[in-house]
């Protein structure tokens, strides 16, 4: 998965670091529960959590983890996700080798976002006015980052509207896909090796990470 590891990187810490720095936005402006707004208010809260804990600050990894895991990837649609990084081969899977992909694509993703977090530095984030219909079930959320010293750079949320509320399907950076920066990796590992061998890859990936030195 050298590839995948190699794109993913900078994507992941781009869109922490966005999902950490949209300036805050008053909420009677919108709808409360439009995806724009939503977005905004995730970032809202958690730049004031950072800010007011020095453990975090300090690169505590379980204050992180636990960070990610309660604030920001609840409003991620992991299952459509892993199905999308996956490809055909989805469908050749058992029910218990998809509920075990959904799983372990997600424990990739907290550690990576953790990794990428525990980077956070201060930019700006451009948020672009919603172009959506009230009976969409689909949007674009797109923003813009703006830092000093570098160009700015697109930063796009790919949502959509379920029982539970919006979810992000995808992210996009400078229209790169974060989902297709795993899909040749995962694509080779299930043809050599079938979807076991693509679980054991990523067991043994997150199992990796489990072991590092904690903060």
């Amino acid at each position: 998965m050298a590839l995948g590891a190699r794109m993913l990187a900078p994507v992941v810490t781009t869109i922490v670091t966005a999902l950490l720095m949209a300036a805050p936005v008053a909420r009677g402006e919108v709808a409360p529960d439009a995806p724009d707004v939503l977005v905004k208010g995730i970032t809202t809260e958690v730049v004031a959590i950072i800010k007011a804990d020095k453990d975090i600050q300090a690169g505590d990894t379980r204050k992180i983890v636990a960070l990610v895991e309660t604030k920001i990837l609840p409003h991620f649609n992991f299952t459509r996700m892993t199905q999308s990084a996956v490809g055909a081969a989805w469908r050749r899977a058992t029910p218990d080798q998809q509920k075990q992909l959904t799983q372990e694509f997600r424990t990739l993703l907290v550690r990576t976002y953790s990794n990428a977090l525990a980077l956070y530095r201060e930019q700006v984030i451009d948020f672009k006015p919603l172009r959506a219909r009230a009976e969409d079930t689909e949007v674009t959320v797109r923003s813009e980052i703006k830092q000093r010293g570098a160009q700015a750079l697109t930063l796009d949320y790919d949502m959509e509207k379920t029982s539970a509320g919006w979810k992000v399907f995808d992210v996009k950076v400078g229209g790169v896909s974060l989902i297709a920066a795993y899909q040749g990796d995962f694509a080779n590992q299930v043809r050599d090796a079938g979807i076991d061998g693509l679980l054991k890859v990523l067991v043994n990936k997150n199992r990796q990470s489990d072991s590092r030195p904690k903060g």
